[in-house]
């Protein structure tokens, strides 16, 4: 197939809620704000233009832990279900947002659960089985999938709100890290769906958090936003003015936060109290003591940490600081990376602000400080900042009649086409501010082609077969035309919320194909790093490859050509003479056999189509002249001139590169 760009049409990439909800009528004052978390969640309110508030309960607290108990029916969550953790730790679920939108392999980080995948890409917890018995124990009667117990939480929450606000809520933004996939974002919308709210918007935590602070100092510039949460990182570096928040670049890791440091402390106390092999009970007795150590470490330069049955042992902050270095490192890099995909150096920005619980650990914000080289902002609870943003979204989504904010963000990954030679077609490149649309056009390759193969993918590397694939569907009924003569248009739509649209049609006919495709799991923060940094450390070679890929399309090109021509001549020596002939056989030979190298660079491959050119040149040239003798015969000098005309306008039209999808279908 072949592209240039161009319009819309039937829906092939479905990743959208119902078209119920976005038509329900909405309640000025009536959306919450919710900030669903690794560690703790929060719901807010700010209706009618009024300030932001988290909505606490009785003990003053805002943070309800995410955590679920199925030790009863319905089940416990918050601080009840956390109480029960230590004595029911099979039972109890914590920090299952790092396992949203997740397939089995995609799973490379550590856990305490008993996961099973009976259908592919759909995670489920074994409640109340130990890690390493056998399904269909006593203990593995329940399982959960993490949108389940993302849905208990959130149903939590909507209760709070709706008792603060004495009725029903009418809808929520419920908010997500940056770096969450479709699939992880489509998690978080059908587990607000289960919990009974409405979602008018999932909103990119870092986004929330300056919607928030711009909103409260009134400020204007280049900011970053780092959020360090407990099972999630990001960074994005956004500029605001007059009310519009553009995000520049974006960046993170979506299994990377306060968690981790927890279980690097753990492991280290466990190692130091002389404990090999751990069981289930003492990893979770560590890793409770190690969060309360590290939060105690935040005001303190040592402390005891005491473990059932074991010696009590003293942590200082120092002997903390070196364990997290390596993970904060981590964080840096995808900081870096952000600044130089927004093209911005780090004295240039106006401020930085810090997001989630992890940030208050003192090592975190000395390292802020040396990468952006200026202090970060604390000025509001990093806790409660990403509620506040979330909260004041939902109030303008609800229709109050608060002062208008346009949010602009941005895609993460590049998306786009596989192309003839495997070669990648970027139709929305990465870090495009969304909501967006990309149109274009591609062409056949073969003549009489009736179908056509589309391939979406999704990375940085020039080949499909180092991207993420997303989709494959067939294209049929397309009219049989020679190569390059049929149109067929697709237009990649990406939603405020990122969730894509993919659709497809022929310009001819309008003939039009669809299909609805699922959520993929698996395309991990890890993956999205690997992409992008492949993508710079393999450069050269990928362009190299892809050079490989267009002189291996052009030579096929010319081969097929070729070979029907001669087909259609049959053996008419006045067009083909014999010893033409055979050197013509000759040289498509040599051209199969560098075509059938599988490591052939374009050097070899170019010269071939060369050579192929040349020898077929008289060949072309008495055909040519056929064609024009008998496309002449019986017609005036004028027709002659207009057919030549229309000739030259199809030629300046086709003149474009219009890449060939891959796998024609054939005729």
């Amino acid at each position: 197939m072949t592209s240039v760009p161009i319009h819309d049409t039937g829906a092939l990439f479905q990743i959208a809620e119902p078209t119920d909800q976005r038509r329900a009528q909405r309640r000025p004052g009536r959306g919450i704000g919710i900030d669903l978390g690794t560690t703790n969640s929060l719901v807010a309110l700010a209706p009618h233009g009024a300030a932001p508030r988290v909505l606490r309960d009785s003990s003053g607290s805002g943070l309800v832990p995410s955590v679920v108990a199925y030790t009863v029916d319905p089940p416990l969550v918050g601080r009840a279900a956390q109480a029960l953790q230590a004595e029911h730790p099979s039972q109890v679920l914590s920090s299952v947002k790092r396992l949203m939108g997740r397939g089995l392999a995609d799973i490379n980080f550590a856990h305490p659960y008993h996961l099973s995948e009976e259908t592919p890409g759909l995670l489920r917890i074994d409640v109340g089985s130990q890690v390493g018995s056998p399904l269909g124990s006593p203990g593995a009667s329940r399982r959960v999938t993490p949108t389940e117990v993302s849905a208990a939480i959130l149903r939590e929450l909507k209760l709070r709100a709706e008792a603060e606000l004495g009725e029903p809520c009418d809808g929520a933004v419920i908010t997500v890290p940056a770096y969450f996939d479709d699939a992880q974002r489509q998690a978080t919308r059908d587990a607000g769906r289960i919990a009974g709210l409405q979602v008018y918007r999932l909103l990119a935590e870092p986004t929330a958090a300056a919607l928030a602070y711009g909103l409260d100092r009134g400020g204007e510039g280049l900011f970053a936003v780092y959020d360090l949460g407990g099972g999630t990182f990001d960074v994005s570096l956004l500029r605001l003015h007059k009310g519009v928040f553009q995000v520049l670049a974006t960046g993170g890791d979506s299994a990377l936060g306060g968690d981790d440091f927890d279980r690097a402390l753990a492991a280290r106390l466990l190692e130091r109290a002389g404990v090999g092999e751990p069981t289930r009970n003492q990893l979770d007795a560590a890793r409770l003591a190690a969060r309360a150590a590290k939060e105690r470490l935040t005001e303190e330069t040592a402390t005891r940490v005491a473990l059932p049955g074991l010696p009590e042992l003293e942590v200082t902050r120092a002997e903390f600081e070196a364990l997290i270095e390596p993970l904060a490192q981590r964080t840096l890099r995808a900081c870096r990376q952000a600044l130089k995909d927004a093209g911005l150096r780090a004295p240039e920005l106006d401020g930085v602000v810090l997001v989630g619980g992890s940030t208050r650990v003192p090592k975190i914000r000395e390292l802020v400080a040396e990468t952006f080289k200026r202090p970060p902002l604390s000025d509001i609870d990093p806790d409660e900042v990403v509620a506040w943003g979330a909260a004041i979204q939902a109030d303008i989504l609800s229709g109050s009649a608060r002062e208008g904010v346009t949010l602009l963000d941005v895609v993460p990954l590049s998306l786009g086409l596989e192309t003839m030679g495997g070669i990648v077609e970027k139709i929305i490149p990465r870090n495009a501010t969304i909501p967006i649309a990309a149109r274009q056009v591609f062409t056949n390759y073969a003549e009489h082609q009736t179908g056509m193969v589309i391939h979406v993918v999704q990375g940085e590397r020039e080949l499909a077969r180092d991207c993420r694939s997303l989709a494959r569907f067939d294209l049929k009924g397309i009219p049989r035309l020679p190569p390059s003569m049929a149109r067929v248009e697709v237009t990649f739509q990406l939603d405020a919320d990122a969730l894509l649209t993919v659709s497809a049609r022929e310009l001819m006919t309008g003939v039009r194909q669809s299909v609805e495709v699922k959520p993929t799991y698996g395309l991990s923060e890890e993956e999205v790093d690997r992409l992008v940094m492949d993508s710079l450390d393999h450069a050269g070679d990928d362009y190299a490859r892809r050079n490989a890929a267009e002189a291996r399309v052009e030579l096929g090109r010319v081969v097929l050509a070729l070979r029907t021509a001669v087909a259609e001549v049959g053996h008419l020596r006045e067009l083909l003479p014999d010893d033409e002939r055979a050197r013509l056989e000759a040289a498509l030979a040599d051209a199969d056999a560098v075509m059938a190298d599988a490591d052939a660079v374009a050097d070899p491959l170019n010269r071939a189509r060369t050579a192929l050119e040349k020898v077929s040149e008289p060949f072309a040239r008495r055909r040519m002249e056929r064609a024009l003798n008998a496309g002449m015969a019986g017609k005036s000098l004028h027709d002659i001139e207009r057919a030549l005309a229309d000739e030259d306008a199809l030629q300046e039209k086709r003149a474009g590169h219009t890449p060939e999808l891959l796998e024609p279908e054939e005729p």
